[in-house]
């Protein structure tokens, strides 16, 4: 085996045998595979969906799925969460409009582009009601490529498997506040979301990295959040474009070196 992994990840990869061809001939090697488990949210006693993750940070994971998806909008909203049966069931209590929506949106979903069958609880027309970000502040366009390469050096999981995407949420000063993997961007983007809510950081001035394309509703949730600034390595929709132009989302794409695409909202990037 060519790498060992940081203890801090060891329990969510396991070694497997992997016969590796290559221009030299095939060889059997050991190599590292990320861990995938189905997670039961049971919200306010009844199940409401299941999903399929990495069992890393979970309770960040649920935090922000259940802000993303409109069942909580502050943290106090969220009484109790209880992991069980080796944390592949959650049980989580909710206070305020929580239970009454929840029982509302159950059934009602929308497949996404996610990895695999995703799937969404709000209706794409009830993003335009979510309001306007009006950040004026604006961030440098080398501080955007400096951050986005040192958060890539962050990505443990990643690096070890080649398997995880990732989500950082930074300010525009330079600082990297969060790094969360998973098998999945939505989930990596809902766990980054949900430890802000748990530390009770501002978001109405950070930036949101995120591996992958950027879809509409990977958009919807950075506009949810008031997050202004929603950038990553490949390209976004076009849906996520006119979102992102409706919504006051500054997105940047192919953020690859020094080189990126301003598709949103210019006038936050400053330019050396």
């Amino acid at each position: 085996m060519e790498r060992a992994p940081d203890p801090a990840v060891r329990e969510f990869v396991a070694s497997r045998s992997v016969l590796k061809v290559g221009p030299e001939g095939a060889r059997r090697e050991e190599d590292w595979l990320l861990a995938e488990v189905p997670l039961t949210l049971i919200l306010n006693g009844r199940e409401f969906v299941t999903l399929l993750c990495t069992p890393q940070h979970v309770e960040d994971l649920l935090r922000g799925f259940l802000f993303s998806e409109g069942l909580i909008t502050r943290r106090e909203d969220l009484t109790s969460l209880r992991l069980r049966e080796n944390g592949q069931v959650a049980e989580v209590e909710t206070a305020g409009g929580g239970a009454a929506l929840g029982e509302k949106l159950f059934g009602k979903r929308t497949v996404t582009t996610g990895c695999g069958r995703g799937t969404i609880f709000y209706h794409v027309s009830d993003a335009l009601q979510t309001r306007k970000l009006t950040w004026a502040g604006r961030v440098s366009a080398a501080a955007v490529s400096e951050l986005a390469r040192f958060w890539q050096e962050r990505t443990r999981l990643f690096l070890l498997t080649g398997c995880a995407h990732s989500a950082a949420l930074c300010t525009p000063a330079g600082e990297v506040l969060a790094v969360r993997e998973d098998i999945g961007r939505h989930n990596a983007v809902d766990k980054v979301i949900g430890c802000a809510l748990a530390e009770g950081w501002a978001l109405e001035d950070k930036l949101l990295f995120t591996t992958g394309r950027i879809s509409s509703e990977i958009l919807i949730k950075a506009a949810k959040a008031r997050i202004p600034v929603l950038a990553s390595h490949s390209a976004p929709t076009e849906l996520a474009v006119a979102f992102g132009e409706e919504l006051g989302v500054t997105i940047l794409g192919f953020v690859r070196g020094r080189r990126m695409n301003v598709y949103t909202h210019p006038e936050r990037v400053a330019l050396e």
